[in-house]
């Protein structure tokens, strides 16, 4: 427990044992009223000052309807309506137990916010410069760009960056969910948020603090409760209705019933006892277990699913994951490796290395992993001062001139578009055709391999009710289908421009169930469009890029697209839990209600009603943390 609820328990205590003290007292002694009801105020006080305070503030600033009213004005009327037996127990048990569920509330929130914190210990305190030969700590946020700063072993690395010196294992489970280290050397690109497990790395900052990995990551995870689920704002407006609806249904019952008997039907009005109904009647309509526990049930999904590595942007999007009916994939990146190797040279014209080299230099402006893997074929440093006149063509490939020859290279819808006539070959992979000097110059095949846990992530997928699988790709049709055939995928639409991704997400969309949800999942890098499409982004391969976490509704931390069925169980298993506390404090409610009403529940139920409800939903609330076996 913290400080503060330390003293909230403090003041439980002392409150309870002066209670039981002055009830004990009372019984044996006689007391006049006067002085009973200033001994009762202490152990009152003690435990309800705050409430009253809020509820005061609340009235002043035109706020009056919420628990604090609830209780101030349930309270204070108890020891009116009681002043004449001198027993004030009652509405010191109010507020007593009504504190005890705050306390277990808190504590319980607090266990949430457990996870959370653990994921922002990953913000670093300091980052080191080395100044003169020896070590000096400064604030990350003022280490400028290109900047080399020192981690030690043991020590978070507290910017994006690229190793200059050293190799290392880093641990990376704050971010990813995984306990595997990863290997880094010299030349390997590292971000924020990793501990270095071993070596002394050199690092070459590539980015400021402010917009590191480890930066976007927390401001993401802080603000997730911003974006409320329809769960959420249900309750919130149910609650904006309800409480001065029974705050006027209890004056109702206060006043109405007395009035009706002594004028129509000339008996007794017994204006205590309809008072005291209304009294139980406001204290059990306390919508506390409602107004709790459904927040704080999607505050610890959100917190259990951060802890496996899935970030998750607002609870609305938990909610939605939940109703997930259709999946569409990216291929690249997503499904497959995204780590081409040229696999096969088919030349025509000119020699293989001549050809390799053309198709490097034609895309050495580009970033693509295609064009990085015919670069690293080609083995040898590129002078970029050859290659002019470089037209990229949007899902076709890219012309240049290269040493003032015309380089063409992309795929065969660049080829037509050239009107030149080209080979085909049988094997699996991505085919970059080349053209020299408006001549057919022959073809390279790049490979890419599956993920391991690809063809199992569609098998998981399908076994929590995902309806529909489909996979969307720029790349050739023999290459999608083999893929998908491999991966047992439903559907696959192969060779298309962003913009088509675009569309085919749209013409999905027209087809799902009503109310269910399509999620798309991409590499977060140039699947920006189609993740803002669909109704949940889901970036995979987000570890370090920026568009991913700007892009996504959720993103995944690693590159396993098995996290795709977890979060989706995670999501489903919150939201069960949202709805059995609301229909199990809903229904209690109601049922105390009633029997408040007509006299059969008294004060001690009220209290069971009010505390005990939403105690029992808080105890329920907290198992959306626990996601690790799911």
């Amino acid at each position: 427990m913290n400080k503060k609820q330390k003293k909230m328990l403090t003041r439980i205590i002392i409150a309870a044992v002066l209670m039981i003290a002055f009830k004990v007292i009372g019984t044996f002694v006689d007391i006049p009223t006067v002085v009973l009801f200033i001994m009762y105020m202490v152990p009152y006080l003690v435990i309800g000052y705050d409430i009253l305070r809020k509820a005061i503030k609340g009235i002043l600033n035109r706020q009056v309807f919420d628990e604090n009213f609830l209780m101030a004005v349930a309270t204070v009327v108890i020891i009116i309506a009681l002043v004449d037996d001198g027993d004030f127990t009652e509405a010191i048990a109010v507020m007593l137990f009504y504190q005890i569920g705050e306390l277990f509330q808190n504590i319980a929130v607090g266990k949430s916010r457990k996870n959370i914190s653990e994921l922002m210990d990953i913000r670093p305190d300091y980052a080191n410069i080395e100044v003169d030969g020896k070590l000096e700590q400064v604030d990350p946020d003022e280490v400028e760009v290109g900047t080399v700063i020192v981690v030690q072993p043991g020590e978070k690395v507290p910017i994006d960056g690229i190793i200059e010196e050293g190799n290392t294992t880093l641990n990376t489970s704050a971010l990813t969910g995984e306990s595997l280290p990863r290997q880094a050397k010299a030349g390997d690109e590292v971000i924020s948020g990793c501990i270095n497990m071993s070596g002394v790395l050199k690092i070459r900052t590539t980015k400021e603090f402010g917009e590191s990995t480890v930066s976007k990551i927390l401001d993401l995870v802080e603000n997730a409760s911003s974006k409320k689920s329809r769960s959420e704002n249900f309750i919130s407006k149910f609650a904006k209705i309800y409480t001065p609806a029974v705050c006027y249904g209890a004056l109702a019952l206060a006043i109405i019933p007395p009035l009706v008997s002594m004028i129509f039907l000339g008996v007794s009005p017994q204006w205590g006892m309809w008072i005291y109904r209304a009294l139980t009647f406001l204290v059990i309509s306390c919508p506390c277990a409602l107004v709790i526990s459904i927040p704080l049930s999607f505050f610890a999904g959100i917190g259990g699913a951060s802890n496996q590595g899935v970030l998750v942007k607002g609870s609305s999007y938990l909610e939605a994951l939940a109703e997930t009916d259709i999946v569409v994939f990216d291929k690249t990146g997503t499904m497959t490796q995204g780590v081409f190797e040229v696999s096969g040279v088919y030349n025509n014209t000119i020699d293989k290395d001549e050809l390799i080299k053309y198709a490097a230099f034609a895309e050495s402006y580009s970033t693509h992993p295609i064009s990085k893997s015919l670069q690293k074929a080609y083995g040898k440093e590129i002078d970029k001062t050859l290659v002019t006149d470089v037209e990229e063509i949007s899902g076709e490939g890219v012309k240049a001139n290269v040493s003032g020859r015309e380089v063409a290279a992309g795929n065969r819808k660049l080829m037509r578009r050239l009107g030149l006539e080209y080979a085909e070959c049988n094997e699996v992979g991505t085919q970059v055709h080349v053209a020299v000097d408006g001549a057919y110059a022959g073809l390279i095949l790049i490979s890419d391999l599956l993920k391991p846990h690809a063809k199992q992530a569609i098998e998981e997928l399908k076994k929590a009710g995902v309806r529909k699988t489909v996979m969307l790709t720029g790349d050739a049709k023999n290459v999608a289908d083999a893929v998908a055939k491999e991966l047992n995928i439903d559907a696959v639409y192969s060779e298309l421009l962003p913009a088509d991704k675009v569309s085919k997400v749209e013409e999905l969309l027209e087809h799902k169930k009503s109310k269910k949800k399509l999620a798309f999942v991409g590499d977060g890098i140039n699947d920006a469009p189609v993740l803002s499409r669909a109704d949940i982004g889901i970036a995979m391969g987000a570890l370090g890029s920026d568009a991913a976490i700007e892009a996504a509704d959720i993103v995944l931390m690693d590159d396993d697209p098995l996290k795709i069925s977890k979060a989706i169980k995670i999501s489903r298993k919150c939201l069960r839990i949202v709805y059995e506390n609301i229909y199990f404090a809903i229904g209690i409610k109601l049922i105390c209600l009633v029997l408040g009403a007509i006299g059969i529940a008294n004060m001690w139920v009220a209290i069971f009603a009010d505390v005990g409800v939403m105690v029992i939903a808080v105890i329920n609330a907290i198992r959306a943390l626990f996601v690790k076996n799911l």
